[in-house]
């Protein structure tokens, strides 16, 4: 057996020329740079088309999680998030402290008025 070149070495059967026609057309895209509180940069690929108000303006960093903006001086800083909230600290926003006297005595005279008792 001669070891003269083979055309096929290292490629497969049944391949063809290697080049962009054979893999589809190559549609146009603009690469935008997104950083986040830390310096991180992520780039993100859009259509070329794409109108300029469908890129988003935040994303979620993928490296840390925390918001990416496309201004790298100033990057959009973590929202701080509020604590969950009880009923009863919801019925304190909406009633002052003589409303609150108000509406008690006036459920302590209902229920004392159903038990019998009242004054």
């Amino acid at each position: 057996m001669a070891s003269g070149g083979s055309a096929i070495r290292g490629s497969r059967v049944g391949s063809g020329p290697m080049g962009e026609q054979d893999r589809g057309y190559h549609a146009d895209r603009v690469a935008i740079s997104y950083w986040d509180a830390q310096g991180n940069e992520t780039v993100r690929y859009f259509a070329a088309n794409l109108p300029a108000e469908e890129i988003p303006d935040v994303i979620d960093s993928p490296s840390t999680g925390l918001p990416a903006g496309r201004d790298r001086e100033n990057p959009p800083q973590l929202a701080k998030t509020e604590p969950y909230k009880t009923h009863l600290a919801y019925v304190k926003e909406r009633r002052s402290e003589a409303e609150a006297e108000q509406i008690l005595d006036e459920a302590l005279q209902q229920l004392r008025e159903r038990r019998g008792t009242a004054r």
